[in-house]
């Protein structure tokens, strides 16, 4: 064999390898493909990953949606009458829409609201011949507001007492004092409210005259309530015998009528009595030619 024929040999040799190498190569991915089919789908899967994070991307969030709609809800409210005329109390806010269910009104929550500062004069929470308890204006907490008590006296300073809770009791003395209770809130007064303490003979003096009054009020009610009740007792009385009271008035109110005929009657007899027989016969000639004409 000469060169060139060696030459061409070397080369189809060469060929016939790499196309050797190159069917293993593919077999071989072949069988890799088929042992794990997640290797197969992880193409496809990237591919419906990125489609899914598009749409995802395009499609607004579910709590967006949410949030639109329940904007879209108007909600009313209207406040509720305050506790107080003074000082500081507490109020309902009440929900005119978008209540649940079907209620038409619902409360959503409670506030406080101020009245004007000054309360002017209060009465004790408790009192008796010796002692008297006096409560400042307040809302619970109890411990929020600052409270300062002061012993009022005419034409001069007043005294600041040690005492600053809510309640101060006071004894009785021999002449009428004057207190006033001021509520702070952030150093802000939000109330104020006086008390008067009358001595023990002032006291009995006041609960001695009040006896009149009362015993007058009583009888003055219980009279309203007897005649009340006998009024109630009146009509039942006509409503169930309501037969036989028709027909007594009925009778009543027929009797004047009676009479009145029976008067009649008798006043036509004893004219026509009267009459003498010569008035009675000219009558009837006075017919009779009437008749003929």
């Amino acid at each position: 064999m000469g060169p060139g024929g060696a030459g061409c040999s070397d080369g189809l040799l060469l060929t016939v390898g790499w196309l050797l190498l190159a069917g293993l190569q593919s077999t071989f991915e072949i069988v890799t493909v088929a042992q794990d089919p997640s290797l197969a789908n992880e193409g496809e899967g990237e591919g419906e990953n990125e489609n899914n994070d598009s749409e995802a991307e395009n499609e607004p969030p579910a709590e967006a949606n949410e949030d639109v709609s329940s904007r879209t809800v108007v909600k009313e409210v209207e406040f509720g009458m305050c506790t107080v005329t003074c000082g500081v109390g507490i109020r309902e806010v009440i929900l005119t829409n978008g209540c649940p269910g079907s209620e038409s009104k619902c409360i959503l929550r409670v506030e406080e609201c101020r009245g004007p500062v000054d309360c002017g004069w209060g009465k004790p929470i408790s009192e008796s011949l010796e002692s008297v308890r006096l409560a400042c204006v307040h809302t619970s907490p109890i411990n929020r507001f600052k409270y300062i008590w002061r012993l009022l006296r005419p034409d001069q300073q007043a005294i600041i007492l040690a005492n600053d809770s809510a309640i101060l009791e006071v004894h009785r003395d021999t002449h009428p004092k004057a207190f006033e209770c001021e509520t702070l809130d952030n150093n802000e007064i939000v109330a104020s409210i006086k008390f008067t303490i009358y001595t023990t003979t002032e006291l009995q003096m006041k609960r001695s005259s009040r006896p009149d009054i009362d015993a007058v009020l009583v009888l003055v009610v219980t009279m309203g309530v007897i005649m009340c009740i006998f009024v109630v007792f009146v009509l039942i009385f006509i409503i169930i015998n309501w037969a036989a009271v028709k027909d007594f008035w009925g009778a009543k109110a027929l009797t004047p009528e009676i009479q009145s005929e029976l008067s009649s009657v008798r006043y036509k007899d004893s004219s026509c009595l009267g009459q003498s027989p010569t008035e009675i016969l000219g009558h009837e000639d006075d017919t009779l030619s009437e008749w003929n004409e």
